[in-house]
């Protein structure tokens, strides 16, 4: 078959759900990612042929995105700051605003170049924060805790493939084990959609990225943030950095938490969209 006849196809199926150049972006990754040709082939040449056994790794995806499902899950990849990562089922999609956290964290490490840094990532995922942080600070000791065996497979995956080391610890920080370590900063980017919020969320977010690492109780939506500053005050050193992403509806209640552990130079940041989504604390 003619790849531009396939195109036609993907049009044809997917224009009533996606809008058109969101769909011509969906071609054009799969086929650099499943055939290895360029976005521009079809310029160069407009009647390129596409064997059989290369047509249906495009059906499949063009099949899955009927379902609405994520391009990230089909491909297995994403990408966050400058790394390629694998993603499935297990993990949560890295986003954009999180990237926004870990620049914040490594501006501020910048300073603390003279000495080794221990740094702990909580609730991993696929170890996006973990790996671009340990990328990025080449004095750092990077340390990571997930409770899914599953996403600590896929951290540990993304680690050799980028080249850092990371310690992986399973672990579930609403239920901590005692671990005989101190750090310097301790990030996390938690569950925090409150039940209440789910209309909010694409329906493709709920149906496929796993609500154990989205979705709290509405009548306890701050229970994994308690949890974290309660972890953290034991395992700070000396005097320790504690960033975490948080809910945009519950900036101030979140900042009010880190008040009542007394931490000090309490920031609240908001992200690209303008909303409350970053807060640090030093505890001293």
């Amino acid at each position: 078959m003619l790849l531009k006849e396939i195109k036609t196809i993907f049009h044809k199926e997917l224009d009533d759900i996606y809008p058109k150049e969101e769909v011509d972006s969906f071609f054009y990754i799969f086929i650099e990612h499943y055939l290895k040709l360029d976005r521009f082939v079809l310029v160069l040449q407009p009647n390129l042929v596409v064997a059989k056994e290369e047509e249906q790794p495009l059906f499949e995806a063009l099949a899955a995105l009927k379902l609405e499902k994520p391009i990230q899950y089909i491909t297995g990849t994403a990408h966050f700051m400058d790394l390629e990562l694998k993603v499935n089922e297990h993990v949560l999609i890295p986003r954009p605003e999180t990237e926004e956290l870990v620049e914040w964290i490594i501006t501020d490490c910048q300073l603390e170049r003279s000495r080794e840094l221990k740094i702990l990532d909580i609730g991993t995922g696929s170890g996006c924060i973990a790996i671009a942080l340990a990328k990025n600070i080449s004095n750092a000791k990077v340390y990571a805790i997930d409770v899914s065996t599953e996403a600590l497979e896929v951290a540990k995956e993304n680690t050799q493939s980028n080249n850092v080391c990371i310690e992986y610890i399973q672990m579930d920080v609403l239920n901590p084990k005692e671990i005989e370590l101190e750090f310097d900063v301790i990030v996390s980017n938690p569950p925090y959609v409150r039940e209440l919020e789910k209309q909010e969320i694409k329906d493709n977010v709920k149906a496929y990225e796993p609500t154990i690492a989205l979705f709290v109780p509405d009548e306890d939506a701050l229970l994994f943030y308690k949890a974290i500053i309660a972890f953290a005050e034991r395992h700070f050193s000396k005097k320790g950095s504690l960033y975490m992403e948080i809910n945009q509806y519950l900036g101030k209640e979140t900042k009010a938490l880190l008040e009542a552990g007394n931490f000090s130079e309490i920031e609240l940041r908001k992200d690209f969209f303008g909303n409350d989504r970053m807060l640090k604390g030093i505890k001293l």
